[in-house]
């Protein structure tokens, strides 16, 4: 089934025009900017390791949200989970970019949409209201469970904060499509605005994974596995979340994944509202696609790369030549699978000159985020076309033989003058999700 958009041409442009972050960044505080994003992915740098424990923490201090947004008082933000503070600060930090003033209410008709794949802080809140006992807990506590329960009850609680916060009386709703999630939702968001339902739209990616929780689940799959079947539905080998060694995406010794907590906030505007505000875009959604490999089980992975090609000629269509795309920002982790998905489907698309397309993947900086990916993806590459260079893939030192591409290790940008790229994204179950993108020289 593909999803692939038929949006007539003379439709109306969907640019960003702003990045928020609220994503991992050592102990001198989140990656905000998206300066602070360049630094560290033009570098390659990873923020996973924490003397020896890989996995992206955002470390936010108190005062640090309490900073940015003084006028949500301490009683209201008592209730709110990690979540909801870093999908706050990645909107913030995104109008503060575009240079919209939220508090001014110019976000009033704004679509404010959210995609979030992780459930830890939906899961917290609904064990604490089912374990409290009601013949020990005092009115005030049984009260603020009730409060928390309603916040953070439901798949769409970050959403809600949020257009709380931007008195929004636009569009709202959240998509839940595992690590495709922004990137789906990017393409909604490109619709309303092409179709001219919305004039603006705020799209949040945001998940928090418990540490405890993965490695729990490690466990019970180690015991799964001991009747010799991996807990796994395709030939290639497993990998599973670890927290000893670092993810190295494309690399050949890649043999695990680091997940990592976090938020990025992306705004689209119609060119006409951009330009009446005097907005310099970052460039061009042009496209997004999203496919299923035709798989009869819920929980494969379609290895031949059939459904990547088909998104990514859904999305290029006639608007530009895959020549005119030399780089792709992968979905890579760090699994093998993934790394042959994408060999097989950029070989089909490209033929013998795939191995001169640049391929590199950032999710080895602040680790495997779930539902921020397809916003991060879509972020770094915009700062590429606009900077002339390719971000390395980080972690990546020693490339695998069956890439076919060009990977980009090390720990250095490429130069590069290119207009278009691609990027992707993949959810659990077959799905495929490809975008594609146009430099602000462009468009």
């Amino acid at each position: 089934m593909s999803s692939g958009e038929t949006v007539p041409r003379g439709a109306r442009d969907a640019l960003v025009t702003g990045m928020g972050f609220c994503l991992p960044g050592g102990p001198t505080g989140p990656v905000s900017t998206a300066d602070d994003l360049w630094d560290v992915v033009s570098r390659g740098r990873s923020m996973l390791d924490h003397d020896g424990f890989f996995h992206g923490l955002v470390d936010l201090p108190e005062r640090h949200f309490a900073d940015k947004l003084p006028e949500i008082p301490q009683r209201h933000t008592r209730h709110y989970a990690n979540v909801h503070r870093y999908g706050l600060l990645s909107l913030v930090e995104a109008c503060s970019d575009a240079k919209l003033d939220f508090r001014a209410g110019e976000l009033a008709d704004a679509a404010v949409l959210t995609a979030r794949a992780g459930v830890d802080s939906n899961f917290d809140s609904y064990l604490a209201w089912y374990q409290a006992d009601p013949e020990r807990i005092s009115p005030e506590d049984a009260k603020a469970l009730f409060v928390r329960l309603v916040i953070a009850g439901t798949s769409n609680d970050v959403g809600s904060v949020q257009t709380a916060l931007t008195r929004s009386t636009g569009a709202s709703y959240t998509v839940t499509c595992g690590c495709a999630s922004s990137a789906v939702l990017l393409g909604i968001a490109r619709r309303l605005i092409e179709s001219g339902e919305s004039d603006l739209a705020v799209v949040t990616g945001v998940d928090v994974f418990d540490t405890e929780r993965m490695r729990h689940a490690d466990r019970l799959r180690l015991v799964a596995e001991r009747t010799g079947i991996t807990a796994t539905h395709n030939s290639a080998p497993p990998t599973a979340p670890r927290f000893d060694h670092p993810m190295r995406p494309y690399d050949r010794r890649s043999d695990c994944v680091n997940f990592g907590d976090g938020s990025v906030t992306l705004i689209l505007e119609s060119r006409e509202h951009a330009d009446r505000r005097g907005a310099r875009p970052y460039g061009r959604l042009l496209a997004q696609a999203t496919t299923r490999g035709g798989l009869p089980s819920a929980v494969s992975i379609d290895e031949s790369g059939s459904a990547l090609s088909a998104a990514v000629r859904a999305c290029v269509a006639d608007r530009v030549g895959l020549d005119q795309i030399p780089y792709i920002n992968g979905g890579a982790e760090g699994d093998p699978l993934f790394t042959l998905i994408e060999a097989n489907a950029v070989r089909d698309l490209y033929g013998a000159a795939a191995r001169d397309v640049l391929v590199s993947s950032q999710e080895a900086c602040f680790g495997h985020s779930g539902a921020p990916l397809g916003n991060l993806g879509v972020a770094a590459t915009l700062l590429m076309m606009d900077r002339g260079r390719v971000c390395p893939t980080a972690n990546c030192e020693q490339p695998d033989e069956i890439c076919g591409f060009d990977p980009v290790p090390g720990t250095e940008a490429r130069p590069l003058a290119f207009d278009h790229a691609l990027s992707f994204n993949y959810q659990i179950g077959g799905v495929t999700s490809a975008i594609l993108l146009e430099g602000a020289n462009a468009c």
